[in-house]
């Protein structure tokens, strides 16, 4: 019961912070070139669509070295949420 909470949690939480970040400020338009990356972004890999958004520097256009490093950890949490609904399904059977 806790891994099946714990997964809705992580497959909730990135994607509302994202949504209310688009509707609210242009920090998602101004990330992506394309609606159509970020929309994929927030479909499949939300805590580093997120990360990324969060890391885009406006003023200079591009992402610093510490960003990447932060997009990365993203990346490690979008795979972990995947491993652990993966290894919830499993102990289920």
């Amino acid at each position: 019961m806790k891994g099946c909470l714990l997964s809705i949690l992580l497959t909730i939480a990135p994607r509302l912070i994202l949504l209310v970040m688009w509707l609210f400020t242009p920090l998602v338009n101004q990330a992506f070139e394309s609606w159509a990356v970020a929309l994929l972004g927030f479909i499949f890999l939300p805590f580093s669509t997120l990360a990324y958004v969060m890391a885009w520097d406006p003023a200079a256009g591009e992402v610093s070295l510490v960003g990447w490093l932060i997009i990365f950890g993203g990346l490690l949490l979008d795979l972990g949420s995947y491993v652990l609904s993966i290894f919830v399904a499993r102990s289920r059977r």
